[in-house]
Parts: structure tokens; sequence; C-alpha cells
């Protein structure tokens, strides 16, 4: 699988991820970086929908219950932010159930809460094979 699946979205993605944490720091809650994040992205001319509902269904049967990631770019791209210390295995399984739900490609994991450097981590999902692999490229 190609581990650079929307390539110039993803850098567009990381690069306003890039700006907030340059301007802001570590230190904030989760909405002030998304709503200083949903700023940068749409001065930079980069489409995204917030907080948008996500349907569930278990055996045919559609649940009340929806998946809520914090945004999606391009239409495309499932990006959940978070600002702990440290990401911890929940976080890798939140983005991995949204990728499996969406049926998108592409996911990122991004910590505004980590010093000195704002983590980000990439998931692919291989719809082929009902997998998703996280991506070696931490920041």
């Amino acid at each position: 699988m190609n581990s650079f699946i929307f390539r110039d979205e993803s850098f567009k993605i990381r690069g306003a991820c890039f700006e907030v944490y340059r301007e802001k720091g570590c230190g904030f809650t989760e909405s002030v970086y998304q709503e200083c994040l949903e700023i940068e992205m749409s001065l930079r001319g980069i489409p995204y929908d917030s907080q948008f509902h996500v349907p569930l269904a278990y055996k045919g049967r559609n649940l009340s219950q929806k998946f809520v990631p914090d945004l999606i770019c391009f239409g495309k791209v499932v990006v959940e932010l978070k600002a702990v210390s440290n990401l911890v295995d929940e976080h890798r399984a939140q983005i991995i159930n949204y990728l499996k739900a969406t049926g998108f490609e592409l996911g990122l994991l991004v910590n505004f809460g980590h010093f000195p450097k704002i983590e980000i981590e990439r998931f692919l999902n291989s719809s082929a094979h009902g997998v998703v692999d996280q991506v070696s490229d931490k920041c």
C-alpha cells in the first residue's frame, strides 16, 4: 500500500496544524485548538467539515449512536485532535474505528498537548483487507 496516499492533502493539513502549534504552543484545551485549526484551514482554503456525525449500524440495523470525528478534510481525510501529554492506545483505537466506520483511507491523529513539539500520527485504511495500519511518520 502506498503510504503517501493523499500526499498533497496531508501536507496541507499538517502545515495548518504546525502553524496552530507554532502560534499557540501546548497547554490549551482541545476545543481551543479545534477552533484555531478551523480558522487556519479557512485561511489556507482547506475544505473541512467539523463534528460530522458518522452513522453506525449493527447487523444491518442503524444505531442511534454516531461517531463524531473532530474534522473531515477534503471530504476524505479524518482528523482527530487531542490535547494530552502523550497519545495512548485508546486514542489510536478511536481514529482506527473512525476510518472503519467511514471507509476513508487516511486518518491523522494530531496531539497539540505534547511538549516540545506537536505529534501527528498517520493511519491508513486498507479496505481491501479490512486492516488499518499506523504509518511510522510521527513528527
